[in-house]
């Protein structure tokens, strides 16, 4: 390790030009006085690593960049068998039914927006409240039995979900069944128009909630004791601590979630719904991502479709933006540091 002392600049301390266990490698002061290896020389530390990532890299640009290049179909008179490059430029006129409030795109959107805010609202809290119940199990044994159980919805398709609660809820179900048989009047949930969006937003609880704890439960063990000790030994209740300790030790992951939830905020569930719609019609169950296959795939709208997906996506994208900077003047990192 050597030292090169600035004769121009009196009492100033060594710069240092070498980095232990890197000899010869430049290095930079840091605001504290210390020094780190420079890029270069990061480089061929973490080689190996970089190289084992070059994999995901690829696939990550080929599967979600690449095809962003698709875009310019919103901006074309799309036809499939002349592909970008030959079809007609059709500027903003795929955006007019956007601008000019199509009455069924209205539906669409006035359909998410409302299912959303019920997710929002009811489905998002779940999984935190579902955390701090299991959190307070005593019982080990116990406890990884009922995780055991909550996980398990997660890993089934939105088919078996949606033949499940047909077969329990539905017109020829168990409950109305029941309901039959001892003289009472039915239900039919499954298939009712009035009921579609708590039905919809009942099936995600059910299907995701018990999985989304894992990100919660990771978080709620990373809180001191210490914490919990002192709060004790103040007089704190359980409320107390539940307010004063346990919920600002999660508040940050709560932040981070609920901003990506932002950037999805307009995709409701498209297989989830494009199931179920044939029972309550397009005018209850027709959301932004159906609209634009419906448009698209099946009426070969490919421009209209792509405008109204390319409109939904920036959307999300200053949704993201606008939480993280929010996110920031509360004093929390959120996904990035600007």
């Amino acid at each position: 390790m050597t030292f090169r002392v600035d004769r121009t600049a009196a009492g100033q301390a060594p710069r240092q030009t070498g980095a232990p266990g890197l000899p010869g490698t430049k290095t930079r002061p840091t605001r504290a006085g210390t020094s780190h290896p420079g890029r270069l020389a990061r480089l061929r530390r973490d080689r190996a690593l970089l190289l084992l990532a070059v994999p995901g890299l690829v696939l990550l640009l080929l599967f979600q960049y690449v095809p962003l290049l698709g875009n310019i179909i919103a901006f074309e008179d799309y036809e499939p068998y002349y592909g970008i490059v030959h079809s007609n430029w059709a500027g903003l006129s795929n955006f007019a039914v956007i601008v000019n409030g199509d009455p069924v795109f209205l539906s669409a959107l006035r359909n998410t927006l409302v299912i959303t805010l019920l997710q929002v609202v009811l489905v998002f809290p779940v999984p935190i409240a579902l955390a701090l119940l299991l959190n307070s199990m005593l019982s080990e044994r116990l406890k990884r039995l009922v995780q055991s159980i909550l996980y398990l919805p997660h890993f089934l398709s939105w088919v078996i979900v949606v033949a499940i609660f047909q077969e329990m809820l539905g017109g020829s179900g168990l409950l109305d069944d029941w309901l039959r048989s001892n003289g009472h009047p039915t239900l039919a949930i499954i298939g009712n128009a009035s009921l579609f969006k708590a039905v919809l937003t009942s099936q995600v609880i059910w299907k995701d909630s018990g999985w989304a704890t894992i990100l919660f439960l990771a978080a709620l063990s990373q809180i001191d004791a210490a914490l919990y000790e002192a709060a004790s030994v103040d007089g704190a209740s359980r409320w107390r601590m539940l307010w004063h300790v346990t919920l600002p030790g999660l508040r940050s992951i709560i932040i981070l979630l609920f901003i990506l939830r932002l950037g999805n905020i307009l995709s409701v569930g498209f297989e989830q719904i494009l199931l179920q719609q044939g029972q309550v019609g397009l005018g209850t169950s027709e959301v932004l991502d159906t609209y634009v296959y419906h448009n698209g795939v099946l009426e070969g709208q490919w421009g209209v479709a792509a405008a109204v997906g390319l409109v939904k996506g920036l959307v999300g994208v200053a949704l993201v933006l606008g939480a993280n900077k929010v996110a920031h003047l509360f004093g929390e990192e959120g996904l990035y540091q600007s």
